[in-house]
């Protein structure tokens, strides 16, 4: 892949959930991270853990902020999560925007450090206990030695419990309960509905800085149709998620290719010049060459440069994207947000 970003291409491809390990020289403990699913024994590592409990979809800075609570208390620090993401067992059949996948929310848990993660099938057998069974889940069968929650944490059937029910509950059992206070962005709470919020607008740098770090997605990279190529304008092409509810538009971005973070621009869209067809993640990278059909690739997403357009000739659709790529580059070199796919 050469020379410039091709916007409308056309691919056929599939979304894969491929995990993001961090490298070696990046993870900030020696001991490996395990994960405990249901009906597995607890490992030596996570018991008697400080476990922070949620849906941690997106991993933001008021998950980030649990997550310390329970490390800093010098035990073992865990995760308690769920899969399928509570709302969607509640609703299957409405569309729902999920921030990280199950592999990729991992991915960044171990790169927080964390001793391991208690990943629990949320079914309709979970969604049944009361409060109380779900705090002796907790106590017996996961064996931790106390919890980390936010102050507006409910939990049990019908969400019967709430953060003054849990201290109760924890108290009894002789466990430690830690309420954290909520994480705030300009006043307001940080949030998955408000990361989402930001991203079905655009407003990555808003997105970015409610996270911790830059939101990021994995797909496998396939052949198209090549009209990048024959613009001069090569690209990877990937098809995100049905439920991804990003704006259509102009990104700056950078890839991990490898051990290797490339610079580039993509186009999220339906590519109106062309076909007008389903939407495709389109990523072009400054300064490479190679071959990455088949590969997944993990694009972050670190400005927003513009709507998607059509255009009535292919000489104003490249004489664009040559001004699309010198602000992406200008972007790139300002951004100081943390990365997690470095």
């Amino acid at each position: 892949m050469t020379g410039k970003p091709d916007f409308d291409t056309v691919a056929a491809l599939e979304p894969t959930l491929e995990p993001m390990p961090p490298s070696s020289s990046s993870r900030p403990h020696p001991s490996p991270f395990v994960v405990c699913r249901d009906g597995e024994a607890v490992p030596e590592r996570l018991k008697g853990a400080m476990a922070a409990i949620g849906n941690f979809d997106g991993v933001h800075r008021g998950h980030q902020h649990l997550i310390r609570m329970a490390m800093e208390t010098g035990r073992p620090g865990a995760v308690v999560t769920f899969e399928p993401h509570p709302r969607t067992f509640f609703q299957p059949d409405k569309p729902f925007f999920r921030l990280t996948p199950e592999p990729v929310k991992l991915a960044i848990l171990e790169r927080l450090g964390l001793a391991g993660v208690f990943l629990r099938r949320f079914d309709r057998e979970l969604a049944s206990l009361s409060a109380e069974a779900f705090v002796d889940l907790l106590h017996r069968e996961l064996r931790v030695s106390g919890v980390v929650i936010g102050h507006d944490f409910h939990f049990g059937r019908g969400r019967e419990g709430n953060p003054a029910r849990m201290q109760e509950l924890c108290a009894a059992r002789g466990l430690e309960c830690l309420v954290a206070p909520a994480v705030t962005e300009d006043s307001e709470p940080v949030s998955s509905s408000a990361v989402r919020s930001a991203l079905e607008a655009g407003d990555v740098a808003l997105a970015n800085r409610l996270l911790g770090y830059r939101w990021f997605v994995c797909s496998q990279v396939r052949h198209g149709y090549k009209r990048g190529r024959e613009l001069g304008y090569p690209t990877a092409n990937m098809r995100l998620p049905d439920d991804c509810r990003l704006r259509h538009g102009i990104y700056a971005v950078r890839a991990r290719v490898g051990e290797t973070v490339v610079d580039g621009v993509a186009s999220f869209g339906r590519r109106p010049t062309f076909d007008n067809g389903a939407p495709l993640l389109e990523v072009h990278l400054f300064d490479f060459s190679g071959d990455l059909y088949g590969q997944s690739l993990d694009v972050e997403f670190v400005g927003w440069l513009r709507g998607e357009q059509r255009f009535d000739g292919i000489a104003g659709l490249i004489e664009q994207m040559d001004r699309d790529s010198i602000e992406a580059k200008r972007l790139l070199s300002e951004d100081e947000i943390r990365s997690m796919i470095a």
